[in-house]
Protein backbone atom coordinates (compact mmCIF):
# COMPACT_ATOMS: atom_id res chain seq x y z
CA UNK A 1 0.00 0.00 0.00
CA UNK A 2 2.70 2.43 -1.21
CA UNK A 3 0.00 4.83 -2.32
CA UNK A 4 -3.58 5.22 -1.33
CA UNK A 5 -5.84 8.09 -2.83
CA UNK A 6 -7.52 9.16 0.89
CA UNK A 7 -11.06 9.06 -0.26
CA UNK A 8 -11.17 5.81 -1.05
CA UNK A 9 -10.20 5.62 2.95
CA UNK A 10 -13.57 4.77 5.15
CA UNK A 11 -11.52 5.24 8.14
CA UNK A 12 -11.61 8.86 7.85
CA UNK A 13 -14.22 10.03 5.36
CA UNK A 14 -17.43 8.78 7.15
CA UNK A 15 -19.72 11.76 9.02
CA UNK A 16 -17.13 10.98 11.51
CA UNK A 17 -14.58 13.67 11.02
CA UNK A 18 -17.07 16.18 9.57
CA UNK A 19 -18.42 16.13 13.27
CA UNK A 20 -15.19 16.40 14.49
CA UNK A 21 -14.78 20.02 11.77
CA UNK A 22 -18.17 21.04 13.39
CA UNK A 23 -17.08 20.56 17.14
CA UNK A 24 -13.44 22.20 16.34
CA UNK A 25 -15.28 25.17 15.20
CA UNK A 26 -17.59 26.07 17.68
CA UNK A 27 -14.88 25.22 20.05
CA UNK A 28 -12.05 27.96 18.25
CA UNK A 29 -15.53 30.26 18.28
CA UNK A 30 -15.89 29.94 21.81
CA UNK A 31 -12.27 31.43 22.81
CA UNK A 32 -12.08 33.82 19.80
CA UNK A 33 -13.00 37.05 21.87
CA UNK A 34 -10.18 36.49 24.19
CA UNK A 35 -7.78 38.11 21.28
CA UNK A 36 -10.08 40.00 18.72
CA UNK A 37 -12.77 42.05 20.87
CA UNK A 38 -9.52 43.02 23.64
CA UNK A 39 -9.08 46.45 22.04
CA UNK A 40 -13.04 47.06 23.17
CA UNK A 41 -11.48 47.00 27.03
CA UNK A 42 -8.56 48.97 26.60
CA UNK A 43 -9.98 52.28 27.03
CA UNK A 44 -12.22 51.79 29.92
CA UNK A 45 -9.00 49.73 31.72
CA UNK A 46 -6.48 52.62 31.02
CA UNK A 47 -9.19 54.79 32.90
CA UNK A 48 -9.98 52.32 36.06
CA UNK A 49 -6.49 51.20 36.48
CA UNK A 50 -5.10 54.41 36.16
CA UNK A 51 -2.21 52.93 33.83
CA UNK A 52 -0.72 53.78 30.14
CA UNK A 53 -2.09 52.24 26.82
CA UNK A 54 1.74 50.53 26.75
CA UNK A 55 1.05 49.06 30.40
CA UNK A 56 -2.53 47.90 29.18
CA UNK A 57 -1.12 46.19 26.34
CA UNK A 58 1.05 44.08 27.93
CA UNK A 59 -1.77 42.01 29.39
CA UNK A 60 -2.38 41.32 25.31
CA UNK A 61 1.19 40.13 25.17
CA UNK A 62 0.99 38.05 27.94
CA UNK A 63 -2.01 36.22 26.29
CA UNK A 64 -0.46 35.73 23.02
CA UNK A 65 2.84 34.42 24.43
CA UNK A 66 1.33 32.60 26.79
CA UNK A 67 -1.01 31.07 24.28
CA UNK A 68 1.95 30.43 21.38
CA UNK A 69 4.79 29.62 23.50
CA UNK A 70 3.19 26.81 25.45
CA UNK A 71 1.37 25.75 22.34
CA UNK A 72 4.08 22.96 21.75
CA UNK A 73 3.74 21.42 25.91
CA UNK A 74 -0.04 21.67 25.11
CA UNK A 75 0.12 19.88 21.60
CA UNK A 76 1.44 16.86 23.14
CA UNK A 77 -0.79 16.58 26.20
CA UNK A 78 -3.68 16.46 23.38
CA UNK A 79 -1.61 13.67 21.70
CA UNK A 80 -1.58 11.73 24.81
CA UNK A 81 -4.27 12.42 26.75
CA UNK A 82 -7.26 13.41 24.07
CA UNK A 83 -8.78 16.40 22.89
CA UNK A 84 -11.87 15.91 25.01
CA UNK A 85 -10.31 16.34 28.15
CA UNK A 86 -7.46 18.79 27.39
CA UNK A 87 -10.23 21.25 25.73
CA UNK A 88 -12.32 20.83 28.27
CA UNK A 89 -9.86 22.27 30.73
CA UNK A 90 -8.86 24.83 27.87
CA UNK A 91 -12.69 26.51 27.95
CA UNK A 92 -12.62 26.46 32.04
CA UNK A 93 -9.04 28.51 32.03
CA UNK A 94 -10.11 30.90 29.39
CA UNK A 95 -14.08 32.00 30.68
CA UNK A 96 -11.94 31.92 34.72
CA UNK A 97 -9.73 34.16 32.74
CA UNK A 98 -12.60 36.79 31.91
CA UNK A 99 -14.58 36.25 35.24
CA UNK A 100 -11.48 37.10 37.39
CA UNK A 101 -10.44 40.09 35.49
CA UNK A 102 -14.00 41.54 36.34
CA UNK A 103 -12.36 42.15 40.14
CA UNK A 104 -8.37 43.02 38.33
CA UNK A 105 -7.47 46.01 40.78
CA UNK A 106 -3.92 46.43 39.27
CA UNK A 107 -2.53 46.26 35.74
CA UNK A 108 -0.34 42.89 37.84
CA UNK A 109 -3.79 41.23 38.64
CA UNK A 110 -4.88 41.83 34.79
CA UNK A 111 -1.83 39.99 33.53
CA UNK A 112 -2.52 37.31 35.54
CA UNK A 113 -6.28 36.75 34.89
CA UNK A 114 -7.09 37.70 31.73
CA UNK A 115 -3.34 37.16 30.52
CA UNK A 116 -1.70 34.41 32.25
CA UNK A 117 -4.79 32.37 32.50
CA UNK A 118 -6.60 33.14 29.55
CA UNK A 119 -3.08 32.42 27.31
CA UNK A 120 -2.94 29.04 28.95
CA UNK A 121 -6.78 28.30 28.00
CA UNK A 122 -6.80 29.69 24.32
CA UNK A 123 -3.71 27.94 23.50
CA UNK A 124 -4.74 24.33 24.58
CA UNK A 125 -7.85 24.96 22.21
CA UNK A 126 -6.14 26.34 19.47
CA UNK A 127 -2.99 24.17 19.04
CA UNK A 128 -5.56 21.18 19.18
CA UNK A 129 -7.96 21.98 17.01
CA UNK A 130 -6.03 22.85 14.27
CA UNK A 131 -3.68 19.66 14.63
CA UNK A 132 -6.52 18.20 15.08
CA UNK A 133 -7.63 18.91 11.80
CA UNK A 134 -4.48 18.57 10.11
CA UNK A 135 -4.76 15.09 10.75
CA UNK A 136 -8.68 13.89 10.31
CA UNK A 137 -8.33 15.65 6.72
CA UNK A 138 -4.73 15.37 5.02
CA UNK A 139 -6.52 15.41 1.67
CA UNK A 140 -8.45 18.88 2.59
CA UNK A 141 -5.39 20.15 5.00
CA UNK A 142 -5.66 23.84 3.94
CA UNK A 143 -9.27 23.70 3.44
CA UNK A 144 -10.12 22.29 6.99
CA UNK A 145 -7.29 24.41 8.98
CA UNK A 146 -8.87 27.35 7.30
CA UNK A 147 -12.16 26.28 8.63
CA UNK A 148 -11.44 25.75 12.15
CA UNK A 149 -9.36 28.91 12.27
CA UNK A 150 -11.88 30.74 10.79
CA UNK A 151 -14.06 30.29 13.74
CA UNK A 152 -10.89 31.96 15.64
CA UNK A 153 -10.98 35.03 13.48
CA UNK A 154 -15.42 35.15 12.63
CA UNK A 155 -16.36 33.97 16.29
CA UNK A 156 -16.09 37.48 17.54
CA UNK A 157 -18.52 39.14 14.56
CA UNK A 158 -21.35 37.61 16.82
CA UNK A 159 -19.89 39.12 20.34
CA UNK A 160 -18.54 42.43 19.20
CA UNK A 161 -21.61 44.50 19.39
CA UNK A 162 -23.11 43.31 22.70
CA UNK A 163 -19.35 42.99 24.19
CA UNK A 164 -19.37 46.97 22.86
CA UNK A 165 -23.19 47.77 23.71
CA UNK A 166 -22.74 45.94 27.24
CA UNK A 167 -19.93 47.85 28.20
CA UNK A 168 -21.36 50.94 27.75
CA UNK A 169 -24.52 50.08 29.53
CA UNK A 170 -23.20 48.21 32.84
CA UNK A 171 -19.19 48.65 31.86
CA UNK A 172 -16.57 46.93 31.61
CA UNK A 173 -16.58 44.48 34.72
CA UNK A 174 -20.06 43.15 34.48
CA UNK A 175 -19.18 42.36 30.80
CA UNK A 176 -16.23 40.33 31.39
CA UNK A 177 -17.90 38.38 34.30
CA UNK A 178 -21.25 37.56 32.09
CA UNK A 179 -18.84 36.64 28.56
CA UNK A 180 -16.94 34.77 30.62
CA UNK A 181 -19.92 32.22 31.83
CA UNK A 182 -20.70 32.26 28.71
CA UNK A 183 -17.70 31.53 26.46
CA UNK A 184 -16.86 28.71 29.43
CA UNK A 185 -20.02 26.85 29.04
CA UNK A 186 -20.12 26.55 25.26
CA UNK A 187 -16.65 25.33 25.07
CA UNK A 188 -17.00 22.57 27.46
CA UNK A 189 -20.02 21.47 25.78
CA UNK A 190 -18.04 21.48 22.53
CA UNK A 191 -15.08 19.74 23.67
CA UNK A 192 -16.90 16.44 24.45
CA UNK A 193 -17.58 16.14 21.23
CA UNK A 194 -14.06 15.56 20.15
CA UNK A 195 -11.91 12.26 19.06
CA UNK A 196 -8.93 11.53 17.48
CA UNK A 197 -8.82 10.53 14.13
CA UNK A 198 -8.03 6.47 14.06
CA UNK A 199 -5.21 5.17 14.11
CA UNK A 200 -2.68 5.71 11.22
CA UNK A 201 -5.08 7.36 9.15
CA UNK A 202 -3.30 10.61 9.28
CA UNK A 203 0.05 9.15 7.83
CA UNK A 204 -1.45 7.34 4.47
CA UNK A 205 0.05 8.69 1.54
CA UNK A 206 -1.61 10.80 -0.70
CA UNK A 207 -1.86 11.05 -4.33
CA UNK A 208 -2.51 15.02 -4.90
CA UNK A 209 0.59 16.87 -4.88
CA UNK A 210 -0.36 19.76 -2.71
CA UNK A 211 -1.12 17.50 0.37
CA UNK A 212 1.60 14.86 0.77
CA UNK A 213 2.32 14.17 3.65
CA UNK A 214 6.64 13.71 4.01
CA UNK A 215 6.67 11.04 6.62
CA UNK A 216 6.61 11.26 9.96
CA UNK A 217 9.43 13.70 11.27
CA UNK A 218 9.52 14.40 14.91
CA UNK A 219 9.87 17.78 16.55
CA UNK A 220 13.44 17.23 17.62
CA UNK A 221 14.02 16.48 13.49
CA UNK A 222 11.95 19.60 12.29
CA UNK A 223 13.54 22.03 14.78
CA UNK A 224 17.01 21.64 12.82
CA UNK A 225 15.28 22.08 10.00
CA UNK A 226 16.26 25.18 8.03
CA UNK A 227 12.68 25.46 6.51
CA UNK A 228 11.21 25.55 10.22
CA UNK A 229 13.16 28.42 11.23
CA UNK A 230 12.36 30.46 7.72
CA UNK A 231 8.56 29.83 8.20
CA UNK A 232 9.23 31.01 11.62
CA UNK A 233 10.71 33.69 10.43
CA UNK A 234 8.03 34.62 7.92
CA UNK A 235 5.11 33.89 10.58
CA UNK A 236 6.46 36.09 12.95
CA UNK A 237 6.97 39.10 10.50
CA UNK A 238 3.26 38.33 9.80
CA UNK A 239 1.97 37.82 13.36
CA UNK A 240 3.31 41.33 14.16
CA UNK A 241 1.34 43.00 11.81
CA UNK A 242 -1.51 41.42 12.33
CA UNK A 243 -1.88 41.51 16.11
CA UNK A 244 -0.24 45.27 15.85
CA UNK A 245 -3.64 46.26 14.32
CA UNK A 246 -5.70 44.01 16.62
CA UNK A 247 -4.71 45.49 20.13
CA UNK A 248 -3.80 49.08 18.68
CA UNK A 249 -7.33 49.59 16.47
CA UNK A 250 -9.02 51.63 19.49
CA UNK A 251 -6.42 54.10 19.75
CA UNK A 252 -5.23 54.76 16.31
CA UNK A 253 -8.73 55.34 15.13
CA UNK A 254 -9.14 57.83 17.77
CA UNK A 255 -6.24 59.67 17.10
CA UNK A 256 -6.85 59.71 13.39
CA UNK A 257 -10.72 61.15 14.17
CA UNK A 258 -12.64 58.29 12.97
CA UNK A 259 -13.77 56.03 15.34
CA UNK A 260 -16.95 57.71 16.55
CA UNK A 261 -17.28 58.66 13.57
CA UNK A 262 -21.06 57.34 11.73
CA UNK A 263 -20.62 55.14 8.78
CA UNK A 264 -23.83 53.56 7.36
CA UNK A 265 -25.55 55.07 10.71
CA UNK A 266 -23.18 52.47 13.02
CA UNK A 267 -20.21 54.09 14.66
CA UNK A 268 -16.85 53.25 12.73
CA UNK A 269 -14.73 51.74 14.82
CA UNK A 270 -17.31 48.97 15.78
CA UNK A 271 -18.58 48.27 12.18
CA UNK A 272 -14.73 48.26 11.36
CA UNK A 273 -14.60 45.41 13.96
CA UNK A 274 -17.88 43.57 12.70
CA UNK A 275 -16.51 43.67 9.26
CA UNK A 276 -12.89 42.79 10.41
CA UNK A 277 -14.15 39.59 12.20
CA UNK A 278 -15.80 38.63 8.77
CA UNK A 279 -13.02 39.34 6.45
CA UNK A 280 -10.20 38.05 9.03
CA UNK A 281 -12.45 34.32 8.89
CA UNK A 282 -13.60 33.89 5.08
CA UNK A 283 -10.04 34.56 4.59
CA UNK A 284 -8.72 31.34 6.13
CA UNK A 285 -10.79 28.96 4.57
CA UNK A 286 -11.17 31.01 1.22
CA UNK A 287 -6.17 31.14 1.08
CA UNK A 288 -6.67 27.54 2.38
CA UNK A 289 -8.60 26.30 -0.66
CA UNK A 290 -6.94 28.17 -2.94
CA UNK A 291 -3.17 26.81 -1.53
CA UNK A 292 -4.20 23.27 -2.14
CA UNK A 293 -4.81 24.23 -5.83
CA UNK A 294 -2.33 26.55 -6.73
CA UNK A 295 0.39 25.56 -4.03
CA UNK A 296 1.27 27.18 -0.18
CA UNK A 297 4.12 29.57 -1.46
CA UNK A 298 2.23 31.15 -4.12
CA UNK A 299 -0.88 31.58 -2.27
CA UNK A 300 1.78 33.02 1.06
CA UNK A 301 2.72 35.84 -1.34
CA UNK A 302 -0.36 36.88 -3.25
CA UNK A 303 -2.27 37.35 0.40
CA UNK A 304 0.55 38.78 2.68
CA UNK A 305 1.60 41.32 -0.68
CA UNK A 306 -2.29 42.18 -0.79
CA UNK A 307 -1.91 42.86 3.01
CA UNK A 308 1.13 45.44 2.54
CA UNK A 309 -0.53 47.76 -0.66
CA UNK A 310 -4.15 47.33 1.47
CA UNK A 311 -2.32 48.84 4.76
CA UNK A 312 -0.25 51.16 2.42
CA UNK A 313 -3.22 52.38 1.32
CA UNK A 314 -5.32 52.59 4.67
CA UNK A 315 -2.67 54.77 6.03
CA UNK A 316 -2.82 57.28 3.41
CA UNK A 317 -6.75 57.58 3.54
CA UNK A 318 -6.80 57.18 7.05
CA UNK A 319 -8.77 60.23 8.25
CA UNK A 320 -11.93 58.57 6.27
CA UNK A 321 -14.27 57.05 8.23
CA UNK A 322 -15.89 55.09 5.42
CA UNK A 323 -12.39 53.97 4.04
CA UNK A 324 -11.44 53.06 7.48
CA UNK A 325 -13.73 50.21 7.56
CA UNK A 326 -13.38 49.17 3.85
CA UNK A 327 -10.01 49.02 4.23
CA UNK A 328 -9.37 47.43 7.78
CA UNK A 329 -11.34 44.44 6.50
CA UNK A 330 -9.16 44.18 3.03
CA UNK A 331 -6.25 44.22 5.79
CA UNK A 332 -7.22 41.62 7.72
CA UNK A 333 -8.48 39.44 4.70
CA UNK A 334 -4.51 39.61 3.79
CA UNK A 335 -3.78 38.81 7.55
CA UNK A 336 -5.69 35.39 8.83
CA UNK A 337 -5.04 33.24 6.32
CA UNK A 338 -1.94 32.61 8.04
CA UNK A 339 -3.48 30.79 10.59
CA UNK A 340 -4.51 27.99 7.72
CA UNK A 341 -1.32 28.41 5.46
CA UNK A 342 1.27 27.72 7.98
CA UNK A 343 -0.38 24.49 9.76
CA UNK A 344 -1.36 22.96 6.27
CA UNK A 345 2.33 24.24 5.51
CA UNK A 346 4.29 22.78 8.10
CA UNK A 347 2.12 19.38 7.91
CA UNK A 348 3.00 18.83 4.30
CA UNK A 349 6.79 19.13 4.86
CA UNK A 350 7.26 17.56 8.39
CA UNK A 351 4.14 15.08 8.33
CA UNK A 352 0.95 14.21 9.97
CA UNK A 353 1.72 11.81 12.74
CA UNK A 354 3.49 14.80 15.24
CA UNK A 355 1.52 17.42 13.48
CA UNK A 356 -0.46 19.06 17.07
CA UNK A 357 3.18 19.04 18.84
CA UNK A 358 5.06 20.27 15.63
CA UNK A 359 2.37 23.23 15.24
CA UNK A 360 3.08 24.56 18.50
CA UNK A 361 6.67 24.92 18.16
CA UNK A 362 5.51 26.93 15.00
CA UNK A 363 2.83 28.94 16.55
CA UNK A 364 5.19 30.28 18.90
CA UNK A 365 5.97 32.87 16.46
CA UNK A 366 3.11 34.66 16.85
CA UNK A 367 3.93 34.80 20.70
CA UNK A 368 6.90 36.39 19.44
CA UNK A 369 4.83 38.88 16.86
CA UNK A 370 2.73 39.77 19.78
CA UNK A 371 5.34 41.18 22.02
CA UNK A 372 6.14 43.28 18.49
CA UNK A 373 2.70 44.17 17.44
CA UNK A 374 1.58 45.08 21.01
CA UNK A 375 3.52 47.10 23.74
CA UNK A 376 6.75 47.45 21.76
CA UNK A 377 4.42 48.95 18.83
CA UNK A 378 2.69 51.35 21.71
CA UNK A 379 6.05 51.76 22.75
CA UNK A 380 7.05 53.30 19.46
CA UNK A 381 4.08 55.07 18.83
CA UNK A 382 4.46 56.98 22.24
CA UNK A 383 8.82 57.62 21.19
CA UNK A 384 7.57 58.68 17.63
CA UNK A 385 4.13 60.68 18.51
CA UNK A 386 3.02 58.94 15.13
CA UNK A 387 1.33 56.27 13.85
CA UNK A 388 3.04 56.42 10.86
CA UNK A 389 5.99 55.09 11.68
CA UNK A 390 4.13 51.94 13.08
CA UNK A 391 2.04 51.30 10.44
CA UNK A 392 5.91 51.63 7.70
CA UNK A 393 7.33 49.00 9.31
CA UNK A 394 4.18 46.77 9.62
CA UNK A 395 3.94 47.42 5.76
CA UNK A 396 7.92 46.58 5.08
CA UNK A 397 7.11 43.49 6.81
CA UNK A 398 4.21 42.39 4.99
CA UNK A 399 6.12 42.92 1.78
CA UNK A 400 9.52 41.42 2.74
CA UNK A 401 7.27 37.81 4.12
CA UNK A 402 6.02 37.74 0.70
CA UNK A 403 9.07 37.93 -0.93
CA UNK A 404 10.16 35.72 1.57
CA UNK A 405 7.87 33.02 0.79
CA UNK A 406 8.29 32.70 -2.68
CA UNK A 407 12.07 33.49 -2.95
CA UNK A 408 13.34 31.19 -0.45
CA UNK A 409 10.65 28.88 1.68
CA UNK A 410 9.62 27.43 -1.93
CA UNK A 411 13.06 26.50 -3.48
CA UNK A 412 13.97 24.95 0.12
CA UNK A 413 11.05 23.12 0.29
CA UNK A 414 10.77 21.98 -3.91
CA UNK A 415 14.60 20.69 -2.91
CA UNK A 416 13.31 18.67 0.28
CA UNK A 417 10.90 17.03 -1.64
CA UNK A 418 13.09 16.24 -4.31
CA UNK A 419 15.45 14.69 -1.97
CA UNK A 420 12.81 12.51 -0.74
CA UNK A 421 12.00 11.30 -3.67
CA UNK A 422 15.13 10.00 -5.08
Amino acid sequence: MSEVILAESPAITGVNRWWQLGWGLVCMMAISSSQYVWTLFTTPLTAHLKATLAEIQVTFSVLIVLQTFLSPFQGYLVDVFGPRMLLSIGSILTGLSWVLAAGARTTFELYLTYGLLGGIGTGIIYVGVVGLMARWFPDRRGLACGIVAAGYGMGAIITTYPIAATINRIGYQQTLLSFGVIFGIVGILAAQGMRRPPSGAEGLPLVHPSAKDAGCVTPSQMLVSPIFWVMFLIMTMMSTSGLMVISQMAAFAKDFGVANAMVFGTAALPLALTIDRFTNGLTRPFFGWLSDRIGREQTMGLAFGLEGVAMFVWLSTRENPLLFVLLSGVVFFGWGEIFSLFPSTLTDTFGGRHATTNYGFLYMAQGVGSVFGGPLAAWLHEAMKSWVVVFSVMIVLDLLAATLAVTVLRPLRAAAQRQRTR
